[in-house]
């Protein structure tokens, strides 16, 4: 039955090919018809029904493709579009002589009474000044604006400081966001790292690093000339603008930029993708920091805790030549060992050297500074994370009671060698327990540690004999503090 089937196909498909008129086209000729068949009934079934296809068109185009190095028109064209944009921002924004019509108008419209020194406005008057200030002030006078600015004034006015200050600050921050993005070399809104990977000391008088921190590149656009660098240069550009960095000799800028620069690095870029959002940057502190150093009547302490300041700068790249015995420009554990009051267990400095970048196993400068900001900065979640990677030894995750005891040991046997009598580990596990109180009661995440609000402790603990012996004697830290302020009372 089968067989008669199959000659029945057989005799058909003899008489439909004898029936068939020949085709005068040539090879050519039908390779194009199968190659436009193919593409025509490839394409309708890649995009579905005919509905569908035309739904495609009322999509909006979300992605640009970025010109490729040899597409030297193209980035030309982009970098010239780019600066022609900024530079309309920047005429957008309110200028020092509009700044001082915008005071002039909000002090003339003020509304009695005072309250204490402030000059306050009402709403309508607000509302008159914003028709009178211009249309660059128009957004600044809106109702969402005036009352986020409201308090609890009886007459329901809000304080024309406040307000121009408000405005003073928005205008700052614009300025700021389109000033770093002359810097944004890529246009993607990021200021990435420089490829700088390892620097040394000055030797000689002379700088030496393996690639150079600073790489210019100039775009020639109208009738300016725009740096478009990243964030190391910025900082490069603007330490002459600061009156506090005056004292610094040009030998040392290199290194400056770089310490000034990890600090944005380490907590701006936790993952370490070598590039950080100019968002980001303007929603920290840290600018506000840096440019604190144009007050030329700057107070000792605040340089001091101002991480940009020359003083800690040169105390931070001071304590690194000194911890440099032998003068290679690195760093290793055993010259590592002796930072701060020299008392970090062996344990922990090896962890160091394990998941750190070293070289040859040493460690640069950059990688110090990283170490630094960590260890003066335990308290905030980016140093928590660094300190936490070292002391999740099998990358796990957490921290159980193996991992704590084994960093622990350490500190039980420094306090043998300083005649010290060891703690329990197990007073200390319940210590450290009963302070994170994390989700698991065996396991403790960094999530915990953040939330405890005890991680600089619990790490100390862990890791630094000083620090150790700190929590330990707090009490007595405490009394002694208290009776020393009694006493300062009694001589007054």
């Amino acid at each position: 039955m089968a067989n008669d089937k199959t000659a029945h196909w057989k005799d058909l498909l003899r008489k439909r090919l004898a029936s068939a008129k020949p085709d005068g086209r040539t090879e050519e000729e039908k390779k194009a018809e199968e190659t436009e068949l193919f593409t025509k009934y490839y394409t309708e079934w890649k995009r579905g029904e005919k509905g569908e296809e035309d739904s495609f068109k009322h999509i909006p185009r979300f992605y640009y493709r970025l010109p490729a190095e040899d597409e030297v028109l193209l980035q030309k064209l982009r970098e010239e579009s780019r600066a022609v944009f900024l530079q309309r921002k920047s005429r957008e924004l309110l200028d020092n002589e509009e700044l001082q019509n915008l005071w002039f108008l909000l002090d003339k419209h003020q509304v009695p009474p005072t309250t204490g020194d402030e000059a306050m406005i009402s709403y309508e008057s607000f509302l008159k000044v914003g028709e009178k200030a211009g249309a660059k002030c128009k957004l600044f006078f809106t109702a969402r604006i005036y009352a986020k600015l409201l308090h609890n004034d009886p007459y329901g006015r809000i304080s024309i400081m406040q307000f121009f200050n408000y405005v003073m600050r928005k205008v700052w921050l614009h300025q700021t966001r389109i000033g770093l993005s002359l810097y944004d070399v890529a246009g993607q809104g990021y200021l990435r790292e420089s490829v700088s990977d390892l620097i040394l000391p000055p030797e000689n008088g002379k700088n030496h690093s393996i690639h150079s921190i600073c790489i210019g590149v100039k775009l020639h656009c109208l009738t300016k000339t725009f740096f478009l660098q990243d964030l190391e240069n910025y900082i490069l550009e603007l330490i002459p603008t600061l009156p506090q960095l005056d004292g610094l000799e040009k030998s040392f800028y290199s290194f400056y930029v770089c310490t000034a620069v990890r600090k944005f690095f380490f907590f701006l870029d936790p993952l370490h993708t070598g590039k950080i959002k100019i968002q980001d940057i303007l929603a920290c502190s840290f600018l506000d920091d840096l440019l604190e150093l144009r007050d030329e009547e700057l107070s000792k302490e605040s340089q001091e805790s101002n991480w940009f300041s020359a003083p800690s700068a040169l105390r931070v790249y001071g304590q690194y030549l000194n911890l440099d015995k032998d003068h290679n420009g690195m760093l290793s554990k055993e010259e590592l060992s002796r930072y701060g009051t020299g008392t970090l267990t062996s344990v922990f400095l090896d962890r160091v050297y394990q998941e750190c970048l070293t070289y040859d196993g040493e460690m640069d400068y950059k990688t110090y500074l990283d170490f630094v900001l960590a260890l003066e900065n335990r308290k905030e979640p980016a140093a928590l994370q660094y300190i936490f990677k070292l002391l999740d030894m099998e990358n796990k995750g957490y921290l159980n009671v193996f991992a704590l005891n084994y960093f622990f040991r350490a500190i039980q046997e420094q306090m043998k060698i300083h005649g010290q009598e060891p703690v329990s580990f197990q007073d200390v596990k319940d210590e450290i327990f009963d302070m994170v109180k994390p989700k698991d009661p065996y396991k403790i995440t960094l999530q915990d540690l953040v939330n405890s609000g005890q991680g600089d402790t619990v790490t100390s603990i862990l890791i630094d004999l000083n620090g150790f012996w700190t929590y330990e004697n707090r009490e007595v830290l405490v009394a002694n503090d208290t009776d020393s302020n009694t006493a300062d009372l009694d001589d007054t």
